[in-house]
């Protein structure tokens, strides 16, 4: 009943003064016991319905504090047969909820003792419901104060002190709830397989950077950043990572001043025609008659001006030349001049302001140089772009029975490329494609990638004549029409025989003659035209060309003076 008792009234310290109290007031300085909300634990759903007790400070008072210890007197007197209800609900809450057995005690407790506005004491509100021994507040412990009014200081009022937090000194603490802390503990698979996937992203993502930094095996092709963004915007701190550069949509050319295909191709294309021509053949038979052919080929534009050079079996015997330029515009051309033996021919358009190849040096290429093509293969598939390299220089390759000093290459090539242009790369033109070689060999031997072209200073030379004079002139003539048999016979054996000395020519001026048979040149057996032709391309106008020659079943050596090309002289036959 004591420890009930103190449960009830605990000793309770005043935040004022000091003073330990039982009641609801300092019996010191008057100052009423701070509030502690307590829930209660009662075997009834009654709801409490008691009004919640109103603050009040009362000064100390001598009478104040007798009259507020006969009604503590009274109240714990009339509070009896709640203190039993209290211990005999309390027991069966403590074996159900052991953890909040004291909270929940001090809490019915709080709520059976409610105060009133005049009333410092506190009674229960709410105890056993329906038991007529239950005392409430209003009906058993209202006990009015003293008629005598306590005089509040003025400064009280109008600033009153705020009560600490009790300090309990005899109540046994209440006992907190433990609640279990759930600690979250990180699966070694988890860990494992997460720290995985990050190490690969990050190889990943390594390798890329390093691909799109680094790859790509030429200047040309190698992205560059400028000096002076890293010395204008250096790192914030030595861990920080420079952001990954993009790669530009056109790669900038390197310092040389080499171009990417994709920039040769913008230079070199526009220069490139396509040209169609049409030939009268003649047929013979029954059915025998004339009838018209087309064939296609390409051709560069070498001057603003509409001259436009090509190959000579582009247009020879045509009868009808057309030029689709690059941008589509159709024109009619007209034949300039034709060189059989170069395999060059000079047309022209009437037009102005034409975009002009860039004429280059084939002299200064090298074997592995970047070679483009840029033609109309198969003569409807204009501005056609292949790529490869220099193969070789100085192919000897015979062509219509001329010998002629070729560049090879393993760029694509194909009917109606040619005419077109090689180009070097710097967008240059220093080539004209005119054969390739495909196929099988007697040997069963599959040709592949062996294409040429006329290197463009030889083409230049015979284009200028062409345009000047109409035929070539600039060139070695020795001044004699030839003529090959390839089986002897009774009369002429095999070989190659002259059958025609121009008048005035370095050959008429060295006593050869009609029926004579060549049978040396330079001390090199020479038995046809391409033999004889590919001696010829290594000299010059001027040099001297020694042959050897059967005349009368007599042998004999003769030295010819080269001479330029007699375009008017006559023809000795006898």
């Amino acid at each position: 009943m004591e420890e009930l008792n103190k449960n009830i009234n605990p000793v309770w310290k005043c935040t004022v003064c000091g003073k330990e109290n039982i009641g609801n007031f300092c019996t010191q300085c008057g100052t009423r016991k701070p509030e502690i909300s307590v829930t209660p634990v009662m075997p009834t759903e009654q709801e409490n319905t008691a009004p919640a007790p109103a603050e009040r400070t009362i000064p100390a008072d001598d009478e104040a504090v007798q009259t507020a210890e006969e009604t503590a007197e009274k109240i714990e007197e009339a509070a009896g047969p709640v203190k039993e209800a209290v211990s005999e609900t309390a027991e069966p809450a403590e074996e159900t909820a052991p953890e909040t057995a004291a909270d929940e005690a001090d809490a019915a407790v709080q709520e059976t003792v409610p105060q009133t506005e005049e009333t410092a004491p506190e009674t229960a509100g709410e105890t056993v419901p329906q038991a007529e021994e239950t005392v409430t507040a209003p009906e058993t412990v209202s006990e009015p104060l003293p008629e005598k009014e306590p005089v509040i200081p003025a400064e009280e009022k109008k600033e009153p002190v705020k009560p600490a937090a009790p300090v309990y000194t005899e109540t046994a603490p209440r006992a907190e709830r433990e609640v279990p802390v759930r600690t979250k503990t990180a699966s070694p698979l988890l860990t494992a397989l997460l720290a995985g996937l990050i190490g690969l992203a990050s190889g990943f993502g390594g390798g890329y950077l390093a691909v799109q930094k680094f790859a790509g095996g030429s200047a040309a092709d190698a992205q560059e950043t400028p000096a002076e963004t890293a010395e204008s915007e250096p790192s914030a701190s030595a861990e920080t990572q420079p952001a990954p550069q993009t790669v530009p949509a056109v790669i900038p050319a390197a310092s040389d001043g080499t171009l990417t295909i994709q920039e040769i191709a913008a230079k070199a294309a526009p220069s490139v025609v396509e040209i169609v021509v049409e030939t009268e053949t003649q047929s013979f038979g029954m059915f025998g008659g004339s009838y018209l052919a087309q064939a296609a080929g390409s051709g560069v534009i070498i001057s603003d001006d509409g001259y436009i050079i090509t190959n000579n079996h582009v247009v020879d015997d045509a009868t009808f030349i057309s030029v689709t330029l690059y941008d589509g515009t159709v024109y009619e051309a007209s034949l300039v001049g034709k060189d059989s033996k170069g395999d060059i021919a000079v047309i022209k358009i009437e037009a102005e302001g034409l975009p002009a190849a860039v004429i280059g040096d084939s002299d200064d290429i090298l074997v592995g140089d970047l070679a483009v093509v840029i033609g109309n293969p198969l003569g409807t598939l204009g501005g056609t772009v292949t790529d490869g390299i220099i193969s070789a220089k100085d192919r000897e390759i015979t062509l219509n029975n001329e010998t002629m000093n070729l560049l090879q290459t393993n760029a694509a090539i194909n009917n109606g490329n040619s005419g077109g242009g090689l180009f070097d790369s710097h967008g240059r033109l220093i080539g004209i494609v005119n054969a390739k070689d495909s196929g099988i060999t007697n040997s069963g031997a599959t040709i592949e990638g062996l294409g040429f072209a006329i290197p463009i200073n030889d083409a230049m030379k015979i284009a200028n004549d062409l345009m000047t004079n109409g035929v070539v002139t600039n060139r070695p003539y020795i001044g004699i029409s030839l003529q090959t048999v390839t089986q002897s016979n009774g009369q002429y054996e095999a070989g190659l025989y002259i059958v025609g000395v121009v008048e005035g020519s370095g050959a008429d001026q060295a006593g050869l003659k009609y029926g004579d048979r060549i049978i040396a040149a330079d001390g090199k057996e020479i038995s046809s035209y391409t033999e004889l032709s590919a001696v010829l391309l290594k000299k010059e106008i001027g040099d001297t060309l020694n042959l050897t020659i059967v005349r009368d079943n007599e042998q004999m050596d003769v030295s010819v003076t080269l001479t330029e090309v007699i375009t008017d002289g006559t023809v000795k036959e006898e």
